[in-house]
Order: structure tokens, then C-alpha cells, then sequence
């Protein structure tokens, strides 16, 4: 089959899933259909704000399709009435059975880490989290149990010992559509082999559960590297957070120091001008980008102006 006369719908939301519609578009893949989440009230004014898919298909005049409910009978029928081949979802919600098994070619996905492990709401930022030293994306086909499908294609990237979750998304983001680009162009070809995740060898697969408020906060009794993973892991969004003088602190950037302290876990030292560290059980979390409650994101040197220790 050739790659105009298979039409493919495709489901996202976020920036994540620009990429891999991008690049659908931009090699002549017959798109004949967006779906993505509806406008939501958001700002100050609480403005309706539509998704970053919904801005990039309107762009390129792309169909688009924003259901409350994925079980909604006008939603089924107007999906039915595109006749797809072949569905993407890359960055959306689960799926029902009655939506992921329309196809004739079924419902496949780009899954941000290399499945088995890391099935889940937030693989990015559980990598590292967990310390790991590489991630990847995984393009696999959709079936009952969340991101359990048989494997088509995988990609690994090597995660640095100082990249945080958003510039690890951002070079994932890139990967996935490189990786969905080869995936759909041999679905084309009728030229895919797929494996079971149970033929897949690992050790112990980790997973990634979505993130709360609680897995956010940093327990200072731990150890630095895993501290330093977590403010890593969480940066730039949801962002790691601890307490300083009685006040809410998210902390988007900072350095470790493995020492001995020379204070007590969660309590801090600082000059006051240039440098403000925390101690953990073997060492310090130095700030780099910081922000109190009340008050904008800034680097160190301009939060310790205007900041007294008690």
C-alpha cells in the first residue's frame, strides 16, 4: 500500500505529540483525521485554550474531532464515517475497546521508554527519578491492558547524569516521531514484525505511575543521588518542592555535593550572596533555580537579595 493511500486518524493532545504528527503530514501520510482534547478554560481570564495538536492540525487544515466522551454514538459514527486503515495515539487518554479496535490495522502508539518497563502515565520522568542511564520510545500496538501490546519498533537515548525530564521529553519527542515515521511506512509496506512484551528480556520492570503532590516533596533523611534524581525527574513540571523557613520552595535546577554535612538533614547553609545548600544524609543539594511561594522562578543569586535566614 502506499503511504498517500493509507488513511491514517490521529490522537494527542500535547507538544510531545506535535512531533509525530509533523512528520506524518510532512511525508505525505493521508491524515484524515485529529482527534485531541477539548478547549479548556485556563489563565486568569480562563480563556478556552486549545491543545498544541489541535493548533498544528487547524494549521495545516487537518479534520478535527474533540470529544468529551470516547464512547459518545455521534463521536463512534462520525469516527466510523473516516474509514481509517490505521489509528496513531501518541500523548492521549486510554482508549476503549470500541475505538482502538475500528481499524482494519488496528491502533498503534508511541510510548515514551523502552516497554516492557515503564508502562505507565509519567516513563520520562520515572527514569529518572529511578537514576537510570538511558530511556527510548517504543512503538507498540494497542490491546485490553494498558501499554502491554506487542512490540513494533524501539529506539534507546542515553539519558546524561545531568538532564532533567523536560529536555529528556524534548529529545524523546524527536526520537518517537523518527521512530513512528519508520513504524507507519512499514505498516505500509506490510512489512512489520511484532513482538510480544513477554519475549522481551528484563530483569524487573519498573514502572511509572502518574505523579501527586506527595511524590514531589523532597525527604531530605534520603540520599543525595536520589534527591538530585528526583529534582531531575520533576523539572521543569511537576517540580520537586521542599520547605525553607516555614515557606513552600519548588526547586526546577540544582547541583549535588556528596560530603559529610555539617548540618542536620533539611537544614541549610548558605554565604547569603552567591550560594544556598541543603543538607541530605551524605551530602548537599545546591540551588540553582528556585521559587518561593508568592514570589517568580529565579536563579539563587537573585532569590538570596532579597531572602534573611532566620
Amino acid at each position: 500500500m502506499q503511504s498517500e493511500s493509507l488513511r491514517i486518524v490521529f490522537m494527542g493532545t500535547p507538544d510531545f505529540a506535535v512531533a509525530s504528527l509533523d512528520i506524518l503530514v510532512q511525508n505525505g501520510f493521508n491524515v484524515v483525521g485529529v482527534i485531541t482534547a477539548p478547549d479548556k478554560p485556563a489563565g486568569r481570564g480562563l480563556q478556552l485554550q486549545e491543545s498544541a495538536v489541535k493548533k498544528y492540525a487547524v494549521s495545516k487544515g487537518l479534520h478535527v474531532m474533540q470529544p468529551e466522551k470516547l464512547k459518545n454514538p455521534e463521536f463512534l459514527e462520525e469516527l466510523r464515517g473516516l474509514n481509517a486503515d490505521l489509528q496513531v495515539v501518541v500523548a492521549f487518554r486510554m482508549l476503549p475497546e470500541v475505538v482502538w479496535d475500528m481499524p482494519r490495522l488496528g491502533t498503534i502508539n508511541v510510548h515514551g521508554s523502552l516497554l516492557p518497563n515503564y508502562r505507565g502515565a509519567a516513563p520520562i520522568n520515572w527514569a529518572i527519578i529511578n537514576g537510570e542511564k538511558e530511556s527510548g520510545v517504543t512503538t507498540f500496538k494497542l490491546q485490553h491492558e494498558i501499554d502491554t501490546g506487542d512490540v513494533m519498533f524501539s529506539q534507546a537515548v542515553a539519558i546524561r547524569e545531568d538532564e532533567t525530564a523536560g529536555e529528556l521529553h524534548d529529545a524523546l519527542m524527536a526520537t518517537g516521531a523518527e521512530l513512528l515515521l519508520k513504524t507507519v511506512t512499514a505498516i505500509a509496506k506490510g512489512d512489520v514484525h511484532e513482538v510480544p512484551q513477554a519475549d522481551i528480556k528484563a530483569e524487573d520492570i519498573k514502572h511509572a505511575p502518574k505523579i501527586f503532590k506527595e511524590d514531589c516533596q523532597i525527604k531530605w533523611e534520603g540520599s543525595i543521588d536520589h534527591i538530585y534524581n528526583l529534582v531531575r525527574g520533576l523539572s521543569p513540571y511537576p517540580t520537586a518542592w521542599a520547605t525553607l523557613q516555614g515557606k513552600s520552595v519548588k526547586i526546577f535546577k540544582a547541583t549535588k555535593e556528596k560530603t559529610v554535612p555539617s548540618v542536620a538533614p533539611g537544614e541549610f547553609v548558605t554565604d547569603g550572596k552567591s550560594y544556598l545548600k541543603i543538607a541530605a544524609s551524605d551530602g548537599y543539594l545546591s540551588l540553582v533555580e528556585i521559587q518561593m511561594e508568592g514570589k517568580k522562578r529565579m536563579d539563587i543569586e537573585a532569590f538570596l537579595r532579597g531572602f534573611r535566614a532566620n
